[in-house]
């Protein structure tokens, strides 16, 4: 069976909302700060994504977030996190309704 009979993109989509920013204590997944997932055959999931802001200083610690919530998943031999600035982050259409409430940006 191939890993991809093992993960879904929705698998993998459901556990990095585990992953917090670590400044305002939100879901990256609720903030839309995850632009996408990839699982190859041969057990690497690169899961691309993005910062609040280009000078954010604990992007590392994200990036070890989405590691640690992922490798332990079936089939999965290889996390990777795809850092990317584009487009840049807007929580006034990427961000969810209840975190856009949260943050009380309307």
């Amino acid at each position: 069976m191939s890993v991809k009979g093992l993960l879904s993109e929705e698998l993998v989509m459901e556990r990095v909302k585990d992953v917090f920013d670590p400044e305002i204590h939100l879901s990256i997944v609720e903030l839309g700060l995850v632009y996408g997932v990839e699982i190859s055959d041969d057990g690497v999931v690169t899961v691309e994504y993005t910062l609040t802001s280009p000078g954010c200083p604990l992007g590392a610690v994200i990036d070890g977030q989405i590691k640690d919530v992922l490798i332990d998943l079936p089939g999965v031999k290889q996390v990777v996190g795809k850092l990317t600035f584009s487009p840049p982050w807007d929580p006034k259409t990427m961000a969810s309704d209840d975190v856009k409430m949260q943050l009380g940006i309307w």
